[in-house]
């Protein structure tokens, strides 16, 4: 669902362009575009400088080298490369995000810790990890991932405070505001937070703002604004008001038409509550994404990469528990070792899941009962499977056939499905991506039996959650909060 605007208000990230001059106001060097841009330059060239550094370094010790400086280098280089690009895909290098300094420093562990691991898991398939020191490439990891994450901090707070004392262009304005407008605004606060420095304000009432004759009433006051713009170097006027008062702005844009300054409408709290979603382009205009669809082709092809390449790790790590699950089911008790299920996958189609079996019973179709405490269907072995999630293990096969990922929202049983679609709103919208292994809902804590509608109601609230904030950042941290909390789970029975 999309909310279209007119393509004369192109940028709304902090206001609306109504009108720009011809001439150009105050320019500074210090533009976000141009940190934007050097950012990936600087992160690519500290990775490389690490691994030089770490390859001399070994170097100096004897009975350790002599090491290749060129393979490291291009290593190092390669490493950086994907860095960044994973990055810029995550908007790490958008100014708004770079003061968040939480959010950069989990992005940035998030983004190398598996950079490394894929790149290593690559190496490790071609049969090639061989030419690399695990000591060097150790030391790469962690003292690239403390250079980063220092580099993180400073760049973080040199950018929070060049936004707030206006080292950014154009930062001196001038408001007009409808009354008291400007001291509750959401835009206004983020406008000072982004170093816009506010060096006068004219209030005018909604009285006036309706009136006829507003024009009349305020000229004198107006009168004095103007010159106060032209003796004081303002850059901006910034009119807060809402968006229907259409004659009132009008109005405005006439006068100010004297001024060489860009003049800039701010959005009012209706407009603001829907510039806080993502904005997509459509033809001439843009529009306010409300629901994402399922993730484009691009975000699809970076989450089937980890997918792959997370699942074939997988499979190697965890490949000596799986057989020993595998042994001790068929000693445990009769039957196959794995249990095939029909789900529902991306878009609701139908799939046939993995799983070590844990039942004495092979059930699938139209009626079935979820596990409870203590349920005589699970057998022995299958109790200890279900509480360490080992039983999960065999999905790392749907996940390499495409029919699953890594992380998202669990599927759930045909039947299931069919039943929970009739009572709970917005439940179909799990569908919009590939179902997963793990996902939100179950790193945090809604996991197992749903005996209650409320339960299942808050594992689809997160669910959709996931769907609609999804980030490869968010995929990562939500494995590694898996292996944390994965052999505990007192919900899995």
């Amino acid at each position: 669902m999309t909310i279209t605007t007119s393509n004369k208000l192109p940028h709304p990230d902090h206001a609306a362009t109504v009108r720009t001059p011809s001439p150009k106001a105050r320019l500074n060097w210090l533009r976000p575009a141009l940190i934007e841009r050097l950012l990936p330059v600087v992160d690519g060239l500290i990775s490389i400088l690490c691994g030089i550094a770490c390859v001399l370094f070994y170097d100096l010790f004897p009975n350790t080298g002599p090491f290749s400086i060129d393979t490291y280098a291009s290593a190092s280089l390669l490493i950086g490369v994907n860095f960044c690009l994973l990055m810029m895909l995550q908007d790490g290098y958008r100014v708004k995000n770079l003061v968040e300094l939480s959010q950069q420093i989990k992005m940035t562990i998030a983004t190398w810790t598996a950079v490394f691991a894929a790149l290593l898991a690559i190496a490790f398939a071609m049969k090639v990890s061989g030419e690399f020191s695990r000591g060097v490439t150790l030391s790469m990891f962690s003292l690239g991932l403390v250079a980063l994450l220092g580099w993180k901090t400073l760049v973080s707070r040199l950018t929070l405070y060049a936004l707030q004392s206006g080292a950014f262009a154009n930062g001196r304005v001038v408001v007009i505001s409808e009354s008291d407008m400007h001291r509750s605004s959401d835009a206004m606060l983020e406008l000072r937070r982004h170093g816009y420095r506010v060096n006068r304000t004219l209030e005018i009432n909604a009285h006036d703002l309706t009136s006829p004759l507003m024009m009349s009433a305020i000229a004198p006051r107006l009168n004095e604004l103007i010159g106060y713009c032209r003796h004081n170097r303002i850059d901006q006027i910034l009119l807060l008001m809402r968006w229907d008062r259409q004659n009132a702005i009008d109005g405005l844009l006439d006068i100010l038409k004297i001024l060489p300054i860009p003049v800039y409408l701010v959005p009012d709290a209706n407009v603001s509550r829907f510039l806080s979603y993502p904005l997509v382009n459509a033809g001439s205009t843009w529009t306010a994404e409300l629901r994402r669809a399922p993730l484009s082709w691009s975000e699809r092809a970076v989450k089937r990469v980890v997918d792959i390449l997370g699942a074939l790790v997988a499979l190697v790590v965890f490949a000596p528990v799986m057989v020993i699950a595998a042994i001790l089911i068929k000693l445990g008790s009769p039957g196959p070792v794995f249990f095939r299920q029909t789900r529902n996958g991306f878009t609701g189609r139908d799939f046939r899941i993995f799983k070590f079996r844990t039942m004495r019973v092979l059930e699938d179709g139209p009626k079935i009962v979820q596990a409870t405490r203590n349920d005589p269907r699970v057998t022995w072995i299958g109790a200890w499977l279900r509480k360490t999630s080992i039983d999960e293990l065999p999905q790392l096969f749907n996940v390499l056939k495409g029919e699953m990922s890594l992380v998202g929202p669990r599927p759930h049983a045909t039947a299931h499905n069919s039943e929970y679609e009739q009572i709970i709103a917005n439940y179909a919208f799990r569908h919009h991506v590939k179902p997963g292994i793990t996902g939100l809902a179950q790193v945090n804590g809604y996991r197992g039996e749903t005996n209650t509608l409320e339960l299942m109601q808050m594992r689809v609230e997160y669910d959709l959650s996931y769907i609609d904030n999804w980030s490869i950042t968010l995929d990562i941290a939500i494995l590694f909060k898996t292996l944390l909390v994965g052999f505990h789970q007192p919900s899995a029975y």
